[in-house]
């Protein structure tokens, strides 16, 4: 069996007019297509000022070792396929970085504060395709629980006081106040 598999998605982003003279246009992944051909900001659908554009398609990778994310994922009351993007360099509006199904992932990426991670929810097709993948390679771990020592570790009375300074007295007496004679 394979370690990993992939799948092209590609991703629709919106674009609607900014509620506020310091943001021209607002930004939004809302669908995701399983299957798509390559494309760089095709124009899809335009209603009245809002444009839907398919901006990137890029690989949905699932890796074996990452199950436990996948099952998280798919256990959320609408399972989401996440996307990432950052501010685009050049004439592109947005640089779409990654499609990703572990919630793991992705808050990792939303943690960093530069990049913006979009939820968008998963079709059918792509739920199916993950819960198969997740059956055919997820192994619970087994808790094991640590076991302390049986060797007892109250009876020395090491670290007690500092060992460079000779101690003729008790090391847990209260310091004393220093008299001082004037002369």
């Amino acid at each position: 069996m394979a370690k990993s598999v992939s799948m092209p998605l590609g991703v629709v982003v919106r674009r609607v007019p900014g509620v506020t003279r310091w943001v021209r246009h607002v930004w939004k992944a809302v669908a995701v297509l399983p299957g798509a051909a390559e494309a760089h900001w095709k124009e899809l659908r335009r209603d009245g000022d809002a444009v839907e554009f398919h901006a990137a398609t890029l690989p949905l990778e699932l890796f074996r070792t990452d199950t436990e994310a996948y099952l998280h994922g798919l256990s959320a009351k609408a399972p989401a396929i996440y996307v990432v993007m950052r501010e685009g360099e050049g004439d592109d509006p947005l640089d779409v970085v990654l499609v990703t199904a572990s919630p793991y992932e992705a808050q990792d990426y939303a943690d960093t504060g530069e990049e913006l991670v979009e939820k968008v929810p998963m079709t059918d097709g792509l739920i199916a395709w993950i819960r198969d993948f997740v059956e055919a390679h997820h192994e619970d771990e087994v808790f094991v629980k640590r076991r302390r020592d049986r060797q007892r570790v109250d009876i020395k009375q090491d670290g007690i006081g500092d060992a460079r300074i000779r101690q003729t007295a008790d090391v847990y007496r209260a310091p004393q106040a220093r008299k001082e004679t004037i002369h």
